[in-house]
């Protein structure tokens, strides 16, 4: 018997069905009660779910992070209660209470399911499509770790990764990406049941999709099987079972279900979402052969048989805790490090391995990234990413760590491909599926492409980190379509993520010291793709330490004397322009000017200082302030305040070599230093 797949439930086909009703009982009175929400889905699909909880899903109730369990997505997540009520009946730290305040203040029963909220819930989703990717990314997560980690007899890592994806998911442009790269990929441990009932918000789905679904999966390289009829619950079981007898192909199970089953608009829009109302409830009730007037009602013996699951997912978890003690006594050094790798922990003095960078030339902090990630990759087994077809340009490859293939799992550079948006997706289903730290990168300015689920892995508080190079009009010659311009002022805007903008290679050192610290939020850095002075750090200009602090006094004001003086003046930079505003700073000393400069990679972490601090950067008794960073305005203006400036660049780039393209739109010594004798003489 396979270890993710159960043995034989107790059951009747009356209990089935009694089970199948609670489940859909509980999602109308909770829909029903918060005058909000969608009933269609956990109606029409609570067969199916059944059959999954409790004849395949291998987990443990108590221990929602074991680490070896099967993971449940239900990416069509404004289904929400039909997975709040599979926690609650099989015995989640979900009581019926939070089901009665489904949607409310407070509560662990959201709209849509997030993950850091409510147990059991492995994933944040919501925006179609979303879930399924980030469903791939677990597969991929656990694919490397299995052939990492597994010895013949001791398969640690063996979960299957399901998912309940709709209509709506599978017309989003990120699930095709992501289908076509698990296809590619012979992910044979995903396994996606499609809630195919032809139905939604503006109509049936002929409106807008009139596809093969099967045969589009196909010819990603999925096997794909049909159930007729979505209450046939022996069918479902055998799809499941033939679909995990396909070790080779991830596959996708259309399941022909009916919107809103048992309702009076079932099979119609009109069941997908909003309360049904008191007498559409009773009417459904009746047609379920339910007791009309009890709500909230959980028949014993239904109740009995869901919570069979917290028996049962102990002893799986203590099987599997048993596998991998023998497995860590045969293999010890291969055990030691799989327990460290799931424990999620940093070894100790991995810091020490970041490069130092010492006497460099001038280089792309894109390079310098480069080298980050190769000198912690060696010490760091963890590190697992790549490039959406950019590897050369990001400089994100790991050498000689061999790439993420079918058949090669072990390699540890992914080839993503030209799918921006499911590389962000599915880096946080690597993530949250445990055990690995993912990075992917692109150009800045395909950030856009992949912004939803940049945004979901905020929200879901994973660690991820995104290197995005070619951050400004300094790369050149590709002109304004490759420059971005605002994209760093819209990545700011994300709550939870930090941007990070380092000046110089030891800045960049310092970004990625920051972002593998972070162990439960994202990180974005944004990279130069022409060559950057190395800044003096050796005596004359400030340690990068100070980007720990996200902005920091680099290069403090002095008098003709040469000594420290009251400025009167304060630059402010990030990236590529943080050397600019050095260069600015001579002359106006020259001119009797003293001035400081700050260097600011990072705002988010710069807010999260003492006020103390802050005020020591920027002193508000000081005004004359200006800011210098090839992008944007927005954002600034809390920073230079409403007497200072900023050098900016409101306006779509050039084509033009870099240099020429940052001089002619006013990234030039002079430009700067006429904008600081402007404030200077206010």
């Amino acid at each position: 018997m396979s270890a993710s797949t159960q043995k034989e439930t107790n059951s009747s086909p009356e209990l089935d069905q009694l089970c199948i009703n609670t489940i859909r009982a509980l999602a109308i009175d909770a829909v029903q009660k918060a005058e909000s929400g969608h009933p269609g889905l956990p109606l029409g699909a609570a067969p199916m779910a059944y059959v999954l909880w409790t004849r395949f899903l291998r987990h443990n109730p108590q221990n929602p992070k074991w680490a070896n369990r099967d993971r449940f997505l239900l990416s069509a997540g404004h289904g929400s209660m039909l997975l709040y009520a599979l926690l609650y009946l099989t015995g989640y730290d979900l009581p019926i209470e939070e089901i009665k305040n489904f949607r409310q203040w407070d509560s662990k029963t959201p709209g849509h399911p997030e993950n850091v909220l409510t147990p059991g819930v492995e994933i944040t989703t919501g925006p179609l499509g979303q879930g399924f990717a980030n469903g791939v990314g677990m597969a991929m997560g656990a694919a490397h770790l299995a052939a990492k980690f597994n010895r013949p007899e001791f398969p640690v890592i063996d979960h299957y990764v399901y998912a309940i994806v709709s209509d709506g998911d599978l017309m989003e442009g990120v699930a095709s990406e992501a289908a076509s790269l698990a296809g590619h990929l012979k992910l044979g441990k995903l396994i996606y049941l499609y809630d195919d009932n032809q139905v939604t918000i503006e109509g049936f789905t002929s409106l807008a999709f009139s596809e093969d679904v099967p045969k589009r999966f196909e010819a990603y390289g999925w096997h794909t099987s049909t159930v007729e009829d979505g209450n046939d619950l022996e069918a479902i079981e055998r799809a499941i079972r033939d679909a995990q007898s396909v070790a080779d192909r991830p596959s996708l199970i259309s399941v022909k279900t009916t919107i809103g089953y048992g309702m009076p608009t079932a099979g119609t829009r009109k069941a997908h979402s909003d309360a049904p109302g008191p007498d559409a409830v009773r009417e459904t009730k009746r047609h379920l052969g339910w007791p009309e007037d009890k709500e909230f009602y959980v028949p014993e013996e239904a109740l009995a048989h869901f919570r069979e699951a917290v028996e049962r997912g102990a002893k799986s978890e203590q099987e599997w805790n048993e596998l991998v003690k023998s497995y860590e006594e045969k293999n010890a050094e291969l055990g030691n490090a799989f327990r460290v790798t799931m424990s999620n922990d940093l070894s100790e003095g991995w810091e020490a391995h970041l490069p130092s960078f010492e006497n460099v030339k001038p280089m792309a902090t894109r390079a310098a990234s480069g080298e980050c990630i190769n000198a912690l990759a060696t010490h760091m087994p963890m590190l697992f990413g790549g490039s959406a077809d950019l590897g050369p340009s990001n400089n994100t490859d790991i050498k000689d760590g061999g790439s993420f293939e079918a058949g090669s799992y072990e390699g540890r550079t992914i080839h993503f491909g030209v799918r921006e948006h499911a590389m962000g997706s599915t880096m946080t289903g690597i993530s949250l599926n445990g055990g690995l730290i993912p990075f992917g990168g692109t150009f800045m300015c395909f950030s856009d492409y992949m912004r939803p689920s940049i945004r979901l892995a905020a929200l879901s508080e994973v660690q991820v980190v995104y290197v995005f190079t070619h951050d400004s009009i300094g790369l050149g010659e590709d002109g304004p379509t490759h420059q971005p311009v605002e994209h760093l002022a819209a990545l700011r805007a994300i709550p939870h993520l930090y941007v990070i903008r380092p000046a110089d290679a030891h800045e960049t050192r310092e970004a990625w010291r920051t972002a593998i610290l972070r162990r439960n939020l994202p990180t974005a850095l944004a990279l130069t793709r022409q060559k950057v002075p190395v800044i003096d750090r050796a005596g004359r200009y400030a340690s990068a330490d100070g980007a720990r602090r996200g902005a920091y006094i680099l290069a403090e004001a002095t008098g003709a004397n040469g000594l420290s003086a009251q400025p009167a003046l304060i630059l402010i930079g990030t990236g590529s322009e943080v050397s600019l505003c050095l260069e600015a700073r001579e002359q106006l000393q020259k001119e009797g000017a003293p001035t400081r400069v700050v260097s600011m990679p990072c705002m988010e972490l710069f807010e999260e200082q003492a006020d103390e601090y802050k005020r020591e950067v920027l002193p508000p008794s000081l005004p004359a302030r200006l800011a210098v960073e090839a992008g944007v305005r927005m954002g600034w203006d809390r920073y230079v305040g409403p007497e200072g400036d900023v050098v900016c660049l409101d306006r779509f780039g050039a084509s033009a070599p870099g240099d020429v393209a940052l001089r002619n739109l006013g990234f030039n010594v002079e430009n700067v230093v006429n904008h600081a004798r402007a404030l200077l003489q206010k």
